[in-house]
């Protein structure tokens, strides 16, 4: 849940062990980025000046000279194919030798990288350095021609392009302003919806919102959702997608509506009858969202019963057809998306170019107009433009004359869909080069998933995506990309905390582009089916990227796996391509839904044999894997990451992976012996417990690159006092962590040193996470946290002198507090309190309403309350003093089961609670939502 690299005012530490590494490694991170165009050539040339110093190529008269020979010849075409990279406009010849230089660069670069891997002899590469060569001379002599032809493309085309990377954090003013509960637009028919569902009739009623790509359906729904599902029993959503799976999309539905059974292990006419018997007494709330198949609507509607308790459907589509059908052709119930009136484009518009304060400069407000006129009312079309505007690539009037001029040809009245794509393709075009491969890289992943920055981070590296700068964390650069591709509206922000993104979602017509580009670059293959990886074989080049999702389970692929740099699966597929197949692979991702194939196993034995790897990750809770026995051999391995359960014991001879970044390993892996040899890794999740490895837990004191570290203790296990003393020293001596959960269950008598320890806590820690360890006063060592943005504590007692701590931290945007007893009965949140807190989440084992109150200045920025109590009956207060809280805009009440046993029936403890929050809110001036759980 936390950040897990990058930020902060802490000089990274790590960069120059980085650049020592990399540079000791012959097979390293490319220094330059990969190109979509010109795939690998970049990080290719690096790769050949270093094998021409290498020992091997000057015992190679042949191997050196040819070597060179290569590399002149590819620093020479570079030039040409860096300015067709800034282009789209590209003859069919042109493009064929674009390609054909693209397919030469991976496959050399499977030639150098053979040869340098090779132990027994080079005979076998000297053949393939001469074959590819002979080739790459012909590509090479047409360059000479294409490049007179081409010499004045770049001015032609009229695009500015930045190929130089630098840093950039979300602006969140703008991001604000367009994802925000307060959406341009969307207050009226925000308030005509909810009227809609919320009107007494009794029987199920499904209504359908329809619109036009980018008109905002999906984000109107989600508004609506928000606002009316406390008053429902069961509440869910759900993507239907392009592909409906209607057996996965309501097997999914059963696990979200909080069933223990494993719908794989159910058939489709059994997953219908379970949810017809876990609605049939509840007043549920079901949203689908982005719904393309009639047929499959005709099939899902039969899961939801028409049990007259005023049960809600909503369901959004871009057809008329199906819109009309999932309403019952109840044409009262369809709402057609309005495109957003002149007054409402511009303050989108303004919003997201100018930032909240939406005051457009006097030279840009008559060109602003004229683009806003081709916009037409479209929320999608006029974010994408706006992203372009507000880049710091488009900051003068010429370059908006530009942009006004390219989107002169289109309708001045509402985009057709081609014209959309227009757009959307200008806003790719506006991206530097460096940006390009990781908006693509996308693809990689179904359409509608959530993905998350942490992820795509460490992803892009692996790559080689990221362009190194000096003085800067390689993977805050990183970071900074996804910022860019977030402010440049390209990519949706999705799961927002403590002042950052930490997931991402993709818009359907952005995925469409990403997708046409991938197909036109052979940048990544898609497969969902057995006919899409046969259709794959017929292509002219090779697959370097593939990603595959929901093939049926029997079948069996004939497609060459042996060119694969990339392999990402999705979804019930049993069939996995045999890993003795990849030969060059750097990038493997499995990615199960949990409860789909409980007990499935996933064999990995033959990772072993993948000396490129650099990237694993499984995911897959309900299955089975089963590793090597030794891994010592994959020594660029840069993140392991395994979610899943193991056949038997971890490989013991991980300690050997000296490149190796990221450990996060399952609940039951212990801390790997020998620990302290691992000085790379600056991400290290895994269980401890104290019996036989107290040296490796004071080994952790060694891990200097450390930046996140997440530590368990196995089920009935328990940490000693010595154990917790060994511990906190080694995190203490830590000192560049950022990140730092502790989730250990610690012998009694350890409970009474934790006050006092990590009494010299890393000074950069950003994000602590310490709930189960129960302190008995807030520790006074907290309060020299300056830079924490997360904080989540246990203490047994709390008083307002030690809330006073907290509340002086300059950083603090999320705090979660559990507290079991509170001092002289009362917390006051004081004035000038918790200066940049936007979440704080309180529970007591008492009724914390009773007794916390705010004052006027308090909590200037929370926008998101959350109180638990419980034990004792509920008083019937609410804490005073929060219509100080001038952000306030969700509060959620969460009733603990024991409050429930000791008194009223659950509905009317609940009714009672809601309704007392709800009245204490109607005399706010922004009526925070309520939600009673």
């Amino acid at each position: 849940m936390g950040r897990t690299e990058g930020g902060g005012s802490c000089d990274p530490p790590s960069l120059a062990h980085q650049e020592a590494r990399l540079e000791g490694s012959s097979l390293g991170m490319p220094s330059e980025v990969v190109s979509v165009t010109t795939g690998v050539l970049n990080p290719l040339i690096g790769k050949l000046t270093k094998l021409l110093s290498s020992d091997e190529c000057k015992k190679l008269s042949l191997v050196r000279e040819q070597a060179s020979f290569l590399k002149d010849e590819l620093s020479a075409i570079k030039p040409l194919l860096d300015k067709m990279e800034l282009t789209d406009k590209i003859d069919a010849s042109a493009r064929n030798w674009r390609d054909r230089v693209r397919e030469m660069s991976y496959n050399m670069e499977n030639c150098v990288d053979h040869f340098m891997h090779s132990t027994d002899g080079a005979a076998d590469a000297e053949t393939g350095f001469v074959e590819n060569i002979l080739e790459l001379k012909v590509l090479s002599a047409e360059a000479s021609a294409r490049m007179r032809e081409m010499h004045n493309l770049l001015d032609d085309d009229g695009i500015s392009n930045s190929s130089h990377a630098h840093v950039v954090v979300v602006d969140s003013s703008p991001i604000s302003a367009i994802y925000n509960k307060d959406l341009v637009g969307l207050d009226g028919p925000r308030e005509e919806l909810v009227g809609w569902l919320t009107d007494p009739q009794p029987k199920l009623k499904v209504v359908s919102i329809v619109g036009s790509a980018g008109s905002g359906k999906t984000t109107l729904a989600m508004q609506v959702y928000d606002e009316i599902e406390a008053q429902f029993d069961r509440t869910t959503f759900v993507s239907a997608s392009r592909r409906p799976d209607v057996e996965s999309l309501l097997g999914g539905l059963l696990l979200n509506l909080g069933t223990l059974e494993f719908p794989r292990t159910l058939e489709l006419h059994e997953i219908i009858d379970r949810l017809r018997e876990d609605l049939k007494d509840k007043r549920y709330l079901i949203l689908i969202d982005d719904l393309w198949d009639q047929s499959a609507w005709n099939i899902m509607r039969c899961a939801f019963p028409e049990n007259r308790n005023g049960s809600r459907m909503i369901v959004t589509t871009r057809l008329d057809d199906v819109a009309v059908n999932a309403c019952h052709n109840d044409h009262a119930c369809i709402y057609i998306m309005k495109h957003l009136e002149e007054q409402d484009s511009r303050r989108l518009f303004f919003n997201r170019v100018f930032g909240s304060n939406n005051v457009c400069p006097p030279q840009f407000q008559y060109i602003s107009a004229e683009i806003l006129k081709k916009c037409g009312g479209l929320p999608l079309a006029i974010i994408t433009i706006a992203g372009i505007l507000a880049s710091t690539e488009a900051r003068s009037l010429n370059e908006w004359e530009s942009i006004k001029n390219v989107l002169g040809a289109m309708s001045a009245t509402k985009p057709t869909l081609e014209e959309m794509m227009g757009i959307l393709n200008l806003s790719y075009m506006h991206l530097p080069v460096y940006l390009r491969p990781c908006l693509l890289y996308l693809a990689m992943y179904p359409e509608d998933r959530e993905i998350w920055r942490d992820d795509l981070v460490k992803q892009w590296i692996a790559e080689g995506f990221i362009c190194s700068m000096s003085g800067v964390d390689l993977y805050d650069v990183a970071e900074s990309y996804f910022n860019d591709l977030i402010n440049r509206s390209l990519i949706q922000p999705e799961i927002t905390e403590y002042g950052e993104v930490l997931s991402c979602r993709l818009h359907g017509m952005v995925l469409d582009l990403i997708l046409s580009k991938c197909i036109e670059d052979n940048f990544i293959s898609v497969a969902h089916n057995y006919d899409d990886m046969e259709r794959l074989n017929t292509f002219e080049h090779k697959i370097r990227r593939l990603s595959l999702k929901s093939c049926a389970e029997s079948e069996t692929v004939s497609t060459s796996m042996s060119q694969v740099r990339s392999c990402a699966l999705f979804g019930l597929s049993r069939y996995t391509p045999p890993l003795s197949d990849f030969k060059y692979l750097q990038m493997l991702m499995f990615n199960f839904p949990f409860g789909w194939e409980w007990d499935a196993a996933v064999d990995l034995t033959a990772i072993a044999h993948l000396f490129l790897l650099r990237y694993l990750k499984v995911l897959a809770l309900s299955a089975r894997v089963a590793l090597p026995t030794e891994i010592k051999g994959l020594v660029h391995l840069e993140t392991l990451e395994l979610d899943c359960h193991l056949t038997k014991s971890f490989p013991s001879d991980i300690t050997h992976l000296v490149n190796l970044l990221h450990l996060i390993l399952p609940d039951d892996a212990m801390l790997p012996k020998g620990i302290q040899n691992m000085k790379s890794v600056r991400t290290l999740h895994c269980s401890v417990m104290s019996e036989g490895s107290l040296e490796d837990i004071k080994g952790l004191s060694e891990l200097t690159n450390l930046k996140e570290l997440e530590l368990s203790t196995p089920y009935g296990q328990c940490l000693t006092v010595e154990g917790v003393d060994t511990l906190i020293s080694s995190i203490g001596l830590v000192q560049d962590l950022k990140h730092l959960m502790l989730d250990c269950v610690i012998e009694c008598d350890g409970y009474e040193r934790l006050s006092d320890s990590l009494s010299d806590p890393p000074p950069c820690l950003e994000y602590l996470d310490l709930e189960t360890w129960k302190f008995s006063r807030v520790p006074r060592w907290i309060g020299e946290l300056s830079h924490l943005r997360f904080l989540h504590l246990f203490v047994l007692h709390l008083s307002n002198d030690e809330l006073c701590v907290l509340g002086e931290l300059p950083s603090l945007m999320s705090a979660m507090l559990h507290v079991s007893e509170v001092c002289e009965n009362k917390v006051v949140v004081g004035t000038g309190l918790f200066p940049v807190l936007e979440v704080f989440w309180f529970r007591s084992n008492e009724d914390v309403n009773a007794y916390l109150s705010f004052e006027a200045g308090a909590m200037p920025n929370l926008q998101k309350l959350e109180l638990g109590f419980g034990w004792k009956e509920w008083r019937g207060a609410t804490p005073v003093g929060m219509e100080c809280l001038p952000c306030l805009r969700d509060i959620h009440v969460w009733l603990r089961d024991t409050i429930l046993e000791s008194s009223k029936h659950e509905k009317e403890v609940r009714a009672d609670v809601e309704s007392a929050f709800k009245c204490t809110v109607r005399r706010y001036p922004k009526r925070p939502s309520v939600t009673v759980d």
